[in-house]
């Protein structure tokens, strides 16, 4: 039913399904993706939709920071912190597309760094800026440096 509609729909007709659910973890959650759509239209002075890439990128940063959020509060032993962060995280990521498979990323940044020719650690900025664009919302940037980084060295 979601399919065609670009992301700001989607988050509202979410938002209003969470305040008749009454959940204000998803209350939250979906309120920041959308405070962040409006922040990114305003500081780039939007007058119509934002691209896909644009609506993932944002996506991601805000998964991206529930998630080192999440590992902040563990490490200080502060689990009851974590938790709904963790949950935040994962109520957002629903919007981004399935994340592939470790084996499937890992033969797309080969294929990337044959065709680029890429040889050495001094290639990485070129095969990671392609990666991370073809990748866009199907792997985080981590897990992309973290392949790139072990077929180049």
């Amino acid at each position: 039913m979601l399919t065609n509609m670009n992301l700001e729909s989607k988050i509202t007709v979410a938002l209003k399904e969470a305040m008749k659910n009454k959940n204000s973890e998803a209350l939250t959650a979906f309120r920041s993706v959308k405070s962040a759509i409006l922040l990114h239209k305003t500081q780039k002075s939007y007058s119509g939709e934002l691209s896909q890439e644009e609506e993932m990128k944002i996506l991601q940063k805000l998964v991206k920071q529930r998630k080192d959020s999440a590992d902040i509060f563990n490490t200080q032993g502060r689990n009851d912190l974590a938790d709904p962060e963790l949950r935040e995280a994962e109520l957002i990521q629903q919007f981004l597309p399935k994340a592939l498979p470790h084996d499937e990323i890992r033969k797309i940044v080969k294929s990337i760094i044959d065709e680029t020719g890429a040889v050495g650690m001094k290639d990485m900025g070129k095969v990671m800026g392609i990666s991370t664009k073809k990748l866009m919302g199907k792997a985080d940037g981590k897990t992309i440096s973290t392949i790139v980084r072990e077929f180049l060295s």
